[in-house]
């Protein structure tokens, strides 16, 4: 797995997500300010950047930004949620700007959902386009980001089949189960999931990607959550490649580095073989309860070993 960085090259979006991690603010980041975070990860020796936001694709300097990393010879990628993209013209010409990683965000395939999640009618309807203009297009590789939450835990199998089957050349999936903390999902905590509800559809769901021969990771759900797909933990990866994470924001958090990967450990998890490789559970007893968590007893080597092969 590459090593990559973060940068937020703005913080304007044109959805409201309910969950929203990085809500709007007026920052946006300049071109010159850019070109030397994007510098500072190249002399750190990073494999690439991944631009975001709010909406990478709100900021009039993209284009440049991807431009000059293909210069460099530095690999930039983009999440988006698919509405601006959905212009066929307007991904074509961030194509030939140099992006060639695309990270697009879907969290439900149900219309009426995706629309109450974003606060936008014709969010999934945009998605579509997005997808149906990187068919044409070509030369660019799509992951698919989904954030775990309350109103899409009961059909995430279903999620991955339609996409799967409409979109075949989509290969890759990432699955984040909401971080209550960030902002708007605390104010709205009625998108914030038990584990439980989600535990059997996300299980579902790796079965059939694995099934058919596409990859995932899966962020902050603790291995117990987890079984037979250990090895798919973001932060378990992390933690046995002992990888570090690095975002700059634009707000008050500046350049944040992540080099360690633990949560919050109920009692019961110190009798688990998988402890010292599993972050545990975040925000543990403030959002998620620690009633939830159990120890498993499988082989901690052979998760460590599909890890590394």
């Amino acid at each position: 797995m590459a090593t990559l960085g973060y940068i937020q090259i703005t913080r304007k979006c044109n959805q409201k997500c309910r969950f929203c991690s990085n809500p709007p603010n007026r920052n946006t980041l300049s071109f010159e300010q850019g070109k030397k975070d994007i510098d500072k990860y190249i002399k750190q020796g990073y494999d690439g950047v991944i631009l975001t936001g709010g909406e990478p694709t709100l900021s009039s300097h993209l284009a440049k930004f991807l431009s000059y990393c293909s210069q460099k010879e530095f690999q930039a990628r983009i999440i988006t949620n698919g509405q601006k993209t959905a212009n066929l013209q307007y991904l074509k010409k961030l194509k030939e700007a140099g992006l060639y990683h695309l990270h697009l965000s879907i969290y439900s395939i149900k219309p009426e959902i995706q629309a109450f999640l974003t606060q936008k009618k014709s969010s999934l309807k945009n998605i579509i386009e997005t997808l149906k203009n990187l068919k044409k297009l070509g030369g660019i590789n799509v992951d698919i980001n989904t954030v775990i939450n309350k109103y899409n835990a009961g059909h995430l199998k279903d999620n991955v089949i339609l996409i799967v089957k409409r979109f075949p050349f989509i290969h890759h999936f990432v699955w984040n189960n909401i971080d209550p903390l960030m902002n708007r999902a605390s104010k709205n905590i009625d998108t914030i999931p038990k584990l439980n509800d989600f535990e059997l559809e996300l299980h579902k769901a790796m079965e059939f990607l694995e099934k058919n021969r596409r990859s995932f990771r899966v962020e902050r759900v603790p291995l117990c959550y987890m079984s037979g797909f250990e090895h798919c933990s973001t932060e378990t990866r992390k933690i046995v490649k002992q990888e570090e994470r690095s975002v700059r924001f634009l707000d008050s958090k500046g350049y944040v580095r992540q080099t360690e990967w633990k949560y919050g450990k109920a009692k019961c998890c110190k009798n688990c073989f998988l402890n010292d490789i599993c972050a545990g559970l975040y925000q543990m007893d403030t959002y998620y309860s620690s009633k939830e968590l159990y120890p498993v007893f499988v082989s901690r080597e052979e998760i460590i070993k599909k890890i590394l092969l």
